[in-house]
C-alpha cells in the first residue's frame, strides 16, 4: 500500500491555513492566505501560495454528523493539488477528534468502499484508492464516512457530492499538472 508523505510539515501548514479560511470571514487575500475561487453547490474551491508553491483544494462539510459523542471539533473533507510536489487529487479528512490508533475510516459511495489511514485528527485515502474514489465522487450523490475516535466512539458523516465535479474542475484549472 502506498501513501503520501509529508515532507517538512507541509500538511500541517496548509491545514492550518484551511481552517483559517473556513472559520474566518474572507478578506483580501495575501500571498499566504487561501483565496476562495468558487462555490459549487455543496463544495468550495480555494487556492494559495506558500514556500512550496501554489496549492489548490476543494472542501465540504457533512450534511449530517452522527455518533454518541459529547464534544467534537469541525469536520472537513478535502481534495488537494500541490503541483510543486507532483501531488494531484490527494483525498483527506479532518475529523474533529483524534482517530483510534491503527483504525481505517471508510468512505462509502453507492456499493463502493474506500479505506483511509489515520494520523491524529486527519485521515488520507490510500494512494491506490484515490483515483477510483474521485471517480465515484463525481458520479455519486452522497458519500458516507465512518470512523472511530481514540475513545472508541464510532462516527458516521454524510456528505453531499453535489458540485464536487465542478469544484474539482476549477482546481484542475488553477493548479495544472
Amino acid at each position: 500500500m502506498k501513501f503520501r508523505s509529508d515532507s517538512g510539515g507541509m500538511i500541517g501548514r496548509w491545514m492550518a491555513l484551511l481552517l483559517v479560511s473556513l472559520l474566518l470571514p474572507l478578506t483580501a487575500a495575501t500571498a499566504n492566505e487561501p483565496e476562495q475561487i468558487g462555490t459549487f453547490q455543496d463544495w468550495r474551491a480555494f487556492k494559495f501560495e506558500d514556500a512550496g508553491g501554489k496549492i489548490c483544494y476543494v472542501v465540504s462539510v457533512p450534511k449530517k454528523e452522527e455518533g454518541d459523542y459529547s464534544r467534537r471539533g469541525d469536520v472537513f473533507f478535502l481534495v488537494t493539488h500541490r503541483p510543486a510536489g507532483n501531488v494531484f487529487g490527494e483525498v483527506s479528512i479532518i475529523t474533529g477528534y483524534t482517530y483510534k490508533s491503527g483504525s481505517e475510516p471508510v468512505a462509502t459511495i453507492g456499493n463502493s468502499n474506500f479505506r483511509f489511514y489515520t494520523e491524529g485528527d486527519a485521515a488520507w485515502a490510500f494512494r491506490d484508492d484515490e483515483d477510483p474514489l474521485l471517480q465515484a465522487m463525481k458520479k455519486g450523490i452522497t458519500m458516507v464516512v465512518k470512523g472511530t475516535s481514540s475513545r472508541g466512539t464510532v462516527t458516521t458523516d454524510t456528505y453531499s457530492l453535489r458540485g464536487v465535479t465542478a469544484a474539482l474542475r476549477k482546481i484542475d484549472q488553477e493548479c495544472k499538472r
